[in-house]
């Protein structure tokens, strides 16, 4: 299957990053490249570093890539390892960082990856496939109170206790292997009247075992202080997230990086020594145009913070 990937809010993503024709730029998100590639054909003079932990990725980027310039340098891995990847290309600080959370239309669109309630396929949703952990091992072995809670806490389910209960039982007579399986057992558990509220039922569970499967949140949460930390003064850093759990994430971040005092209100001297990393430069998220929405349905949900390096 060809890898294909329509970048969200890409002139915004430009823009924001305020491109130095010189720089030095990550793409931590890769995908196809349809970002790294606008970011590319702006830097004649500088380099670009693309990082995704997903092979079928990382050869599409190639191949988009390499007709634009050669002034690029590829890593596998997570961007949680940015600063270990960036330690071994000798680079030490950068002009701006672009994080595009979440799955690509091509991974979602790929049955065998079992991204998808749509399509019937193994239930895997691993971003790196090498991993050890697969959502099969998630649903078929964790105990009925933790997937409850997956359920509640990464997809906000309010039938995940339910779901979690018919899935322990399904599993006693056979192992649920597939998608289909677990759609099955997913409209199963929820009542009638609440499927036809709207949305597809098995929505909310998907996401949430394809955020536990990849740990999303947690390395989202710790990526963005390394990432501060890798600008140069002045950097920019660009993060589009998809859904309200990631985006609660990046605004409480940035908001504690702008602050320069953390000692309690009625404190008269500061002891703290908390010192203000980040200068906010989107007070509130970016989100995508008329024009977009109509091109590109995976643009309803995206949301752009920015942020600028002291």
């Amino acid at each position: 299957m060809t890898f294909e990937h329509i970048p969200v809010l890409k002139n915004e993503v430009i823009h924001g990053l305020n491109i130095d024709p010189r720089g030095t730029y990550v793409d931590g998100t890769l995908g196809g490249g349809g970002h790294s590639g606008e970011i590319l054909r702006r830097i004649p003079e500088g380099r670009l570093i693309g990082i995704d932990q997903d092979d079928a990725a990382l050869q599409a980027a190639d191949r988009h890539l390499a007709s634009i310039g050669d002034n690029y340098t590829l890593a596998k891995g997570n961007f949680v390892e940015m600063k270990e990847i960036l330690s071994e290309l000798n680079i030490e600080k950068v002009d701006g960082i672009l994080l595009d959370i979440g799955v690509s239309s091509h991974q979602f669109d790929t049955g065998e990856r079992g991204f998808s309630y749509r399509f019937d396929g193994p239930l895997d949703m691993r971003m790196n496939p090498s991993d050890a952990i697969s959502a099969r091992d998630i649903v078929n072995t964790y105990e009925e109170d933790e997937l409850s809670r997956i359920f509640w806490d990464y997809g906000e389910e309010r039938w995940g206790k339910r779901i979690a209960e018919f899935i322990v039982n399904e599993r006693k007579h056979e192992p649920i292997e597939t998608t289909f399986q677990l759609v099955d057992i997913i409209k199963k558990a929820i009542p009638g009247g609440a499927r036809r509220d709207g949305g597809h039922p098995a929505k909310k569970t998907f996401q949430a075992l394809r955020i536990a499967v990849n740990r999303e949140l947690d390395v989202l949460e710790e990526v963005i202080p390394d990432a501060v930390n890798l600008l140069k003064p002045k950097g920019r850093f660009a993060i589009i997230t998809f859904h309200s759990l990631e985006d609660r994430i990046v605004k409480n971040q940035f908001k504690y990086l702008n602050l320069d005092c953390i000692c309690p209100p009625r404190q008269p001297i500061c002891t703290c020594d908390k010192k203000r990393e980040i200068k906010i430069i989107t007070r509130k998220p970016i989100t995508a145009t008329e024009e977009e929405l109509a091109e590109n349905t995976r643009s309803h949900s995206a949301k752009l913070r920015i942020a600028e390096k002291i």
